[in-house]
């Protein structure tokens, strides 16, 4: 029982600690999963690509914040015996072990789509011309 309140109690302070990262990096434009499809499917100017740009760079940093609550969470499992023993340790370490391999992973994308998104934008019009519509 004892072993259930301690683990229990660092899931939840995990998860606290990273809403409260994911807060703080959200001061740049938040676009919705729909408003960045649009937008992909749309995209034609500079700012469209740069727009789309930021969005996968404040993806990133968000994936880099997981993978390191979790690897975080790795050494917390591994410093307390109790409850890295043998029964948890699949359970504990390996989903964190897991999830930073996936958290980088998926940062390494982002950035690489930020990337992309920034050259489109260098060879992208700044602005449309003028159609009359």
């Amino acid at each position: 029982m004892k072993r259930t309140i301690v683990f229990l109690s660092s899931v939840v302070l995990a998860l606290v600690v990273f809403a409260s990262t994911s807060q703080a990096q959200q001061s740049t434009e938040k676009l919705s999963e729909q408003q960045l499809n649009t937008l992909t499917s749309t995209a034609k100017t500079s700012a469209d690509h740069e727009r789309i740009s930021n969005y996968y760079q404040a993806k990133a940093v968000e994936y880099q914040a997981e993978a390191k609550e979790h690897e975080k969470m790795i050494a917390g499992y591994k410093a307390n015996p109790v409850l890295s023993n043998d029964k948890n340790r699949v359970a504990t370490i390996g989903h964190c072990e897991y999830f930073v391999a996936t958290f980088n992973a998926l940062a390494v994308n982002s950035r690489q789509l930020a990337a992309s998104h920034l050259r489109m934008a260098q060879e992208a019009p700044a602005r449309l011309p003028a159609t009359g519509k």
